[in-house]
């Protein structure tokens, strides 16, 4: 069988289940650098500034990551055209390693990572309307849970709905994030002596032993989420050739979008002022926009956090949907409304969870234990790479052997680090990822043969 013909056939499994190939290089696009630039940005450049103590350094972290999440975006890209299909990572991890293995990866993205991050990002947007409207933490948490289903309902109107949201919020950000820039530098609000010295690191910094290990761990975090875009491939026109394309475009925008805002704090901040994140922002905000800077830089954080709760409820719930398509989830979750053409029970499921984390407020330290896991799968993921091409060649844009090769050497050694300095939370994580095995067991013995078309 012919590379083509077997992608003719996941493109022709992906029609059974009922969902329209609607989206285009833009959406695409848009949820990959939606998602990716969240909050990240307005916190993470000010400790790794002030740890490298040195503005080239910064760059220096901000481009090597861009590389290697490019590298990765490449592999997924390149995965994501091979088998078009609704779920992601859940359907190229199926496809490499059978059925339990995706399970593990959807009952650890279903138990935990995606109602937790939605409820992370809902309250974060919260905690940043609270600022400009005083609110009690209960009217924070309702207020997280207000903008969960608002946005959930949006999905469930319409993929075009949802998706047309998506690109317009996202515009917004990066209209708004490519104007901070622009008016700090014609309106004279900074100088390029805060830049200086260049290349080497400013007194009391810490050593590059650390500082660069520190460093990268929060750059790549900061890029996380990328590879989310894979879920939604049995939705996208033209996947063959706009996935890889929009894996490229999205990448290359954050990159350039925290170079951009990196160097403009540095340009408006001196290193010596920086104490803290929250005071860094502070201390941005009041030199860019004056006494209304804070509440200025709150609508920007609003606008920015909201469209990657946006991106990731939109993508999202496609991994339960593939999972009870191939009847591993309950059969109703794989259903799409005869009207609206939507994932509507996976849709709502993932929200409904959601909402209750929110409401009860034990979502952070929890997500912190499945960070191990998830970079655990994205390897596998990245490594199916080389047993996909060695069952049957595939196209991969560019770079192949050593593209994946670089991406899973740093990545290994991500994990490795994060194993070392977090053994307990790592472990536990693990623990609860394989107590999916008899949930995937009893699913395999009870299955009726996926969701109902």
């Amino acid at each position: 069988m012919t590379t083509q013909i077997a992608v003719a056939s996941q493109t022709e499994s992906v029609s059974r289940t009922g969902l329209k190939r609607e989206l285009g290089l833009g959406s695409a696009t848009a949820i990959i650098a939606g998602q990716t630039i969240a909050i990240g940005i307005f916190l993470t450049p000010a400790a790794m500034a002030k740890s490298l103590g040195s503005p080239f350094l910064l760059f220096l972290v901000w481009l090597l990551m861009g590389a290697m999440t490019l590298c990765g975006a490449l592999c997924i890209g390149a995965l994501a055209a091979r088998f078009p299909a609704t779920g992601g990572i859940y359907i190229f991890l199926k496809e490499t390693y059978g059925t339990k293995i995706a399970f593990l990866y959807g009952w650890m993205c279903l138990l935990v990572m995606d109602p937790g991050l939605s409820a992370a990002l809902a309250i974060g947007i919260s905690s940043y309307i609270a600022y400009l409207l005083p609110l009690a933490p209960v009217q924070q948490r309702l207020v997280g849970v207000a903008i969960i289903v608002g946005v959930a309902t949006l999905n469930v109107l319409g993929t075009n709905i949802g998706a047309g949201f998506l690109r317009w919020i996202t515009g917004l950000k990066l209209a708004v994030l490519a104007l901070l820039p622009i008016w700090a530098v014609l309106a004279g609000k900074g100088t390029w002596l805060n830049l200086s010295p260049f290349f080497a690191q400013h007194s009391g910094s810490v050593s590059l032993s650390h500082a660069l290990p520190e460093a990268f761990v929060a750059a790549f975090f900061s890029f996380g989420g990328w590879w989310e875009i894979s879920r939604i491939a049995g939705e996208v026109r033209d996947p063959e050739r706009n996935l890889p394309r929009a894996m490229i475009f999205g990448t290359s925008v954050v990159t350039l979008v925290y170079l951009a805002v990196s160097g403009i704090f540095l340009y408006a901040v001196p290193l010596e002022r920086v104490t803290s994140d929250q005071i860094f922002v502070s201390l941005m905000g009041e030199v860019l926009f004056g006494k209304i800077g804070a509440d200025l830089l709150s609508l920007i954080v609003i606008v920015s956090v909201l469209s990657s709760l946006a991106a990731f409820m939109f993508a999202a719930p496609r991994v339960y949907f593939a999972m009870a398509k191939d009847g591993v989830f309950f059969p109703q979750i794989g259903n799409v409304h005869s009207r609206m053409g939507t994932p509507v029970y996976a849709i709502l499921l993932q929200a409904t969870l959601a909402c209750v984390l929110t409401l009860l407020g034990t979502f952070a330290q929890v997500i912190a234990y499945f960070i191990f896991s998830t970079l655990v799968f994205l390897g596998l993921t990245v490594l199916s790479v080389f047993l996909q091409q060695r069952k049957q060649p595939f196209k991969f844009s560019f770079g192949y052997p050593f593209t994946p090769a670089v991406f899973l050497f740093l990545l290994l050694t991500l994990i490795i680090l994060l194993g070392i300095n977090k053994p307990l939370q790592s472990a536990m994580g693990i623990i609860v990822v394989v107590m999916g095995i008899p949930v995937h067991r009893w699913f395999k013995s009870n299955s009726i043969g996926g969701a109902n078309e």
